[in-house]
């Protein structure tokens, strides 16, 4: 190379470093995110003012709200168990779909505390590629070289992947329940006072659970008379303090659900069987007790990683692992497939993310592993079900996919069934060996909170206060919209036949 030649190339060089959006690439490697992913139990999107809720007071998540981006159609794809968190949370740290996790919780025995030795390093060296493991959640980011820590419960969750975190504290459910959620938070804290004395320069991925507001809902004396609730002795007539019923609560669901003997339909403390005006309240007032105090708890973490300098470099995100009905069509539980109970909310802030925006997503909780992996820019693995919603996040695309399946059978066979595309919604029902089989057809774009014909009973109207239109109904049989039901039964089988999904229902081809 002559001299005028290496001087236009070093000239040239110049020029490219001195363009925006080079500059910054060329003088040294962007530094890697942290991630904070925060789960919590039974939350419906319902409890959040950004979902449009009035009532629970939830600061540091409009925060996240504000600072970042909402998902308006997230969901967990479903259960083949009455435990819908342990596929749900499987899903979570192995991005395999429902169908998949069945035979793999088993894996490993759930950990005693009292009897527990973590030994993460030991266990990393013995996975091999062929091992689902060697690429669930925490086995990725330790390759990549980030801390990894995690905090959550025990029970009802994926113990051969919780394992592998370099940092573990976790602890029973139901341990002392009024302070669990000050707890996680604490041992959050913990680890990241222990960086900081440390001066860690590692990138970190931090996996930060709660055990509420699941059941028993046993909240704060302060935050329970703030929203007009007792843990006890709950009385006949409602607390007017107490938050409104639902729009879709009923006294009773239309149907038997399906499920026997159901925990969640049938001994809920405080609850049980009563579905009653009083008794729904202040199982409301409870459920947002607990979740202002998981607000507050959350609030104390992003303040701290605010003083650390490491807020703006960290990805939070915020979701559960599952909706709850809590009254709504007169369930308590989360076996069901209607929207409080598929559809979990889900916050994103973070680096590149738009204050303030908006998006569907269409994305399952299976989706998440993948994404931070595309966030952090490491590869995913051919193990794994789940697409990145990156571009979502990023507001280049709107939804990463047209079609949404959902499923329950963790009663009788072969259970519930649910497809959504646009703002068509099917629900099929076969439980009971036979004796319910009913089907449902919304349109989510008029019918959102999807009420049926019992929400037109005056006495309901006259306890929720809202009155259905017309056309707020279960249209499955309605003759003008056949054609539409037809086409969203054959959009269920695809989805069906897509998951490997071992059963069918009645009105459907043998699958043999």
């Amino acid at each position: 190379m002559n001299r005028l030649s290496k001087t236009i190339c070093i000239l040239t060089v110049a020029l490219l470093l001195c363009l925006p959006g080079l500059r910054t690439y060329a003088a040294s490697p962007q530094k890697r995110p942290n991630f904070l992913v925060i789960l919590t139990d039974d939350q419906a999107p319902h409890t959040l003012s950004t979902y449009g809720n009035t009532v629970c007071q939830t600061p540091n998540l409009d925060r996240l709200a504000k600072e970042g981006i909402v998902l308006d159609g997230a969901h967990h794809m479903g259960s083949w168990a009455g435990a819908v968190c342990l596929p749900s949370r499987t899903m979570i740290q192995t991005s395999v779909n429902v169908w998949r996790t069945e035979k793999i919780p088993d894996v490993r025995k759930r950990m005693n505390p009292k009897t527990y030795v973590h030994q993460p390093q030991k266990w990393m060296a013995e996975l091999t590629e062929d091992d689902l493991n060697y690429c669930s959640m925490p086995a990725i980011f330790h390759r990549a070289g980030y801390d990894t820590f995690r905090t959550c419960k025990y029970g009802n969750t994926y113990e051969a992947a919780n394992r592998l975190y370099a940092g573990r504290s976790d602890r029973h459910w139901r341990d002392n329940p009024v302070e669990s959620s000050d707890w996680y938070r604490e041992q959050v804290m913990g680890f990241l006072r222990e960086r900081e004395s440390a001066g860690a320069k590692k990138p970190f991925l931090i996996f930060f659970g709660f055990c509420q507001p699941h059941d028993p809902r046993v909240g704060k004396p302060d935050l329970l008379a703030k929203y007009g609730a007792v843990n006890e002795n709950i009385p006949a007539a409602p607390n007017p303090k107490s938050p409104p019923l639902q729009p879709n609560y009923l006294p009773a669901h239309p149907f038997h659900h399906g499920h026997p003997g159901l925990r969640d339909e049938e001994r809920v403390q405080g609850v049980m069987l009563k579905r009653d005006e009083a008794t729904v309240r202040n199982e409301l007032g409870r459920e947002y007790a607990c979740i202002e105090n998981i607000d507050i708890q959350i609030g104390i973490v992003l303040d701290k990683l605010e003083t650390m300098g490491e807020l703006d470099n960290t990805y939070v995100l915020f979701t559960a692992d599952h909706g709850i009905s809590v009254g709504r069509h007169g369930l308590m539980g989360k076996q069901n497939l209607y929207e409080h109970t598929w559809r979990v909310p889900f916050l994103v802030r973070g680096p590149g993310i738009k204050p303030g925006s908006r998006a569907l997503g269409n994305t399952y909780l299976m989706d998440i592993l993948p994404t931070l992996c595309d966030l952090a820019g490491l590869p995913t693995s051919r193990t794994m079900d789940g697409r990145s919603f990156k571009p979502v996040l990023m507001g280049e695309e709107a939804t990463i996919r047209d079609v949404l399946y959902g499923v329950y059978c963790g009663g009788t066979k072969p259970g519930m069934r649910a497809v959504k595309k646009g703002d068509w919604k099917l629900i099929k029902y076969d439980v009971l060996d036979g004796l319910v089989r009913k089907t449902q057809l919304f349109n989510l774009k008029e019918n959102p909170d999807e009420l049926l014909e019992q929400h037109h009973v005056p006495t309901v109207v006259a306890m929720t206060g809202a009155t259905p239109k017309p056309n707020q109904r279960n249209l499955a049989d309605d003759p003008a919209y056949a054609e539409k039901r037809k086409e969203m039964e054959a959009l269920l089988l695809e989805q069906m036949v897509k998951w490997g999904d071992p059963y069918r229902v009645w009105d459907q081809p043998d699958n043999n």
